[in-house]
């Protein structure tokens, strides 16, 4: 951590040169002494995630910010906040600090939040931006986070950990048992040192190998912003012994989707041929595979086991996209390319065999517009067309 790069000559050229092209800026050189062009590359570079990504960093001054990977792999600020709103105490230990994004929020919602860093550097820059952030109550404690809790004599309310995810070789892990630290090993010191146990994962882990990994599963969110899943959070209550919840959240511009059920004792699913209207369920809840609890709730009926698209003549309130059918369509290429040749069209697949730019190139559709073509499967295993526009989002 180069801390010229805090000068406020330093500080107010990064600033300044915000929307400079990066390597035309490195090419020219420092014109400062005392950083590298490449230096002051990166904090532009942070700076410009920060402004999308977490709008507190990027608003407060001298926040100094790490290489590119670990940016990506910190929590948004959206993500950070949801997490601090479902847990609250005393105390609180993160084995995995990193960035510190999560402890930030973490610490508005615990009197003392403990942060532990493998990375010493990373630790450093998290200790010098908690203090930019008045963050007082965090404890940063550079080294493993295991072995902190295997040394320390306190309990906690909270801990929390967000595993790394990568293998020796650089590759990505999906297994929480390949991941740093390895969580599975260590519950029962973890469950020594508190009741309450909540774990961040990567989206791309398997939920039922996730319950199948974890004691004590009492529930995992899912969480979604603007239909891209970020992240999955465990909740581990000891000898917690019920249905585990699974809880989707989606962040919409204009609004929350929230849906929730249990994998138990699931409800039968109805099937139908296409009514009036159709809805997409959110990426959340595709995840979750939450289907027969969504039909069920929404008083929708689906269309194929595999399609994952549901149908009703009344308007419902639904988590996902809405539409409007106008049409139903077999699906025979001569026909539609005749149709839709050189027309506008925002293209869905589900369980379909063509693919979405497959089928632009067959039938020369260009992207785009106010018509929505679903290409899909039906209870009666037929492939269809369905052509759609688009219902507006329920205030």
């Amino acid at each position: 951590m180069n801390k010229a790069l805090l000068k406020p000559e330093i500080q107010n050229f990064i600033r300044k040169n915000l929307k400079r092209d990066l390597t035309g800026l490195v090419l020219k050189g420092s014109p400062f002494p005392e950083v590298s062009s490449a230096e002051i590359a990166m904090q532009i570079s942070g700076l410009k995630t920060a402004e999308k990504k977490i709008p507190t960093l990027f608003e407060t001054q001298n926040i100094f910010y790490p290489p590119k990977l670990n940016l990506e792999q910190t929590s948004s600020e959206i993500t950070a906040k949801y997490k601090a709103s479902l847990i609250q105490g005393e105390r609180l230990i993160d084995l995995t600090g990193g960035f510190g994004i999560d402890d930030h929020f973490f610490a508005e919602s615990f009197k003392e939040v403990v942060y532990c860093e493998l990375n010493e550097e990373l630790a450093e820059i998290a200790r010098h931006n908690f203090k930019q952030l008045k963050k007082d109550n965090i404890q940063v404690i550079p080294g493993d986070g295991i072995k902190t809790l295997e040394i320390t004599d306190k309990d906690f309310d909270v801990i929390y950990a967000d595993p790394a995810r990568r293998d020796d070789h650089g590759g990505k892990v999906f297994k929480l048992t390949d991941c740093l630290p390895n969580i599975p090993a260590n519950l029962d010191l973890l469950f020594n040192k508190s009741s309450r146990i909540l774990i961040k994962t990567s989206p791309l882990l398997d939920i039922t190998a996730g319950i199948a990994e974890l004691k004590y599963g009492s529930e995992v969110h899912i969480v979604a912003v603007n239909n891209e899943v970020k992240e999955l959070l465990w909740f581990m209550e000891k000898g917690f012994s019920g249905s585990l919840q699974i809880k989707t959240i989606n962040f919409n511009k204009n609004q929350l989707e929230e849906f929730s059920g249990t994998i138990e004792n699931k409800p039968e699913l109805n099937f139908s041929l296409p009514k009036k209207y159709l809805y997409e369920p959110n990426a959340a809840i595709m995840k979750s595979g939450l289907f027969e609890r969504l039909a069920e709730k929404t008083g929708t009926f689906k269309l194929n086991k595999n399609s994952h698209l549901f149908t009703s003549e009344k308007l419902k309130k639904f988590p996902g996209r809405r539409f409007e059918i106008i049409g139903i369509k077999d699906f025979k290429a001569s026909r539609l390319k005749k149709e839709f040749k050189e027309k506008k069209a925002n293209i869905t697949t589900r369980n379909f065999p063509e693919s979405v730019a497959g089928l632009r190139k067959l039938l020369r559709i260009k992207d785009g517009g106010e018509r929505y073509l679903f290409f899909t499967t039906n209870q009666e295993n037929k492939k269809i067309v369905l052509d759609c526009r688009k219902v507006k989002a329920l205030n």
